[in-house]
Parts: structure tokens; sequence; C-alpha cells
């Protein structure tokens, strides 16, 4: 059973957020289905996220570091593939907060960027392996 089974996220305008999060989505392998009010993707019906518009027009964007989401991380299996998909992002529309960098704070394996969608909705691509990979 996956530890995480579905991630729910409301944005202000879902055809925006969906042409935002499509590519991203996509890129990571997971598969999309659109739902009456909603769309979701899915990694091999194990987990979802699923986008629904805001039920009150006008309460975003959501401001990163106030009470509630933070990010969302998303582990990949090499520096390079961090690359691709913050590529993927930007030209999808998020923006860039951090670029692929590493983050010798955490350790001196950790790669990663940070991207914020129009919604302020901030994701992150990961890569840290193992202590004994010098991947």
């Amino acid at each position: 059973m996956p530890l995480l089974d579905h991630l729910g996220i409301t944005v202000e305008d879902l055809p925006r957020a969906v042409a935002q999060f499509e590519p991203v989505l996509t890129a990571l392998g997971m598969e999309r289905t659109d739902g009456d009010a909603s769309v979701s993707w899915y990694v091999s019906d194990e987990s979802e996220i699923i986008l629904f518009p805001a039920r009150e027009a006008g309460t975003g964007p959501h401001r990163h570091g106030t009470v509630g989401w933070q990010h969302l991380a998303f582990a990949v299996d090499s520096r390079e593939e961090v690359d691709r998909l913050h590529d993927i992002a930007t030209s999808a529309g998020w923006t860039a907060v951090r670029p692929p960098k590493l983050y010798p704070r955490f350790n001196e394996r950790y790669y990663a960027s940070f991207v914020e969608d129009d919604n302020g909705i901030r994701i992150e691509f990961m890569h840290n392996p193992p202590k004994e990979s010098q991947a």
C-alpha cells in the first residue's frame, strides 16, 4: 500500500493550472483522468494528485510561508532529471524559485530545484542518492 493515497490541490483557474501541471506530472510518469469538476493524475493506480477549482473566486494565490501548504518534493533518479523537470516546469509557466543546485546544508549529495505556479503552489524536484553512491 502506498504511503500517500492522494493529494487534492485547490486552484483559482482550473484550465490554467491544468496547463501548468500537465507537462510536469506527465513527465513524472503520471496518467491524466478528467472528472466532472476536477482533473487527476495517477501513478500506477496507487497515488493521485487532484486539482479542484476554488469554491470562492479571488481567494488565491497561496502565500508561501503562511499556515498550510509548504511544498511537495518529487524524488527523482538523477541530477539530469532534476534539470529536465525544472526546464519542463518553467516552459509550462512555473516560476523558478531556486534553480537546480546542490544544497550542502542538507548534505553534500542533495541536488534540487524549486518552482511555483500561478496559484502559489510550490514543488521541488530533488535527487538525494544514498551516501555510498556518488551519482
